[in-house]
């Protein structure tokens, strides 16, 4: 039912998401990203990324130390955009404090699920629940594409039909792009 509102791609190509060759040096999609930029209004003035006078700044908040060579490396890639992001480390009280009441522009974030997702995926995704402090809808996600389809999943009746609708919402959160994939892991650890 919501065909319409969904990019046509979702239906007819995997999503993928941009890979480099590891150098550090993303060319090619360092340029992808100016097209886009351009695309929606961002120009380039003195080194500054600027749309309707305003400068495209952001902060990466961080807790740990060890996440700064992540941060440091986008943070170059970023400049060489015109985009200016600052990082803030900080100690653990003050990253939970923040992180409840959404005071963050950005964050490193790993989500964790089951084998047998269920309602906490509202909590995780979910635009009513997601709006309430200490809730971890940590994107800000408001669509009510996922409301339905976390609806459908916590009533599946089959594991067939579980299985088929969180395929469906996986498709809808990659392609809503709400999140900028950095590292994955492709084993699992068990302990």
């Amino acid at each position: 039912p919501w065909k319409n509102e969904l990019p046509k791609d979702l239906f007819s190509k995997p999503y993928y998401v941009p890979t480099s060759d590891g150098s550090g040096v993303p060319r090619k999609n360092l340029k992808k990203s100016k097209i886009l930029l351009e695309k929606a209004g961002w120009n380039i003035q003195n080194g500054k990324l600027i749309k309707d006078s305003k400068e495209f700044i952001f902060e990466f908040l961080i807790i740990s130390p060890s996440l700064e060579k992540i941060a440091l490396a986008f943070q170059n890639n970023l400049k060489k955009l015109g985009i200016t992001m600052q990082i803030r480390t900080v100690d653990s009280s003050q990253y939970q404090e923040r992180l409840l009441n959404y005071d963050f522009d950005m964050i490193s974030h790993t989500w964790r699920i089951s084998l047998s997702p269920g309602n906490e995926q509202q909590f995780y995704w979910g635009s009513e629940v997601g709006k309430k402090p200490g809730s971890r809808n940590y994107a800000g996600i408001d669509s009510l594409i996922i409301d339905f389809l976390i609806e459908k999943l916590i009533g599946a009746k089959s594991r067939k039909e579980l299985t088929t609708i969180m395929h469906a919402m996986d498709r809808v959160l990659l392609w809503g792009h709400y999140v900028i994939p950095m590292h994955h892991s492709n084993i699992d650890r068990i302990a």
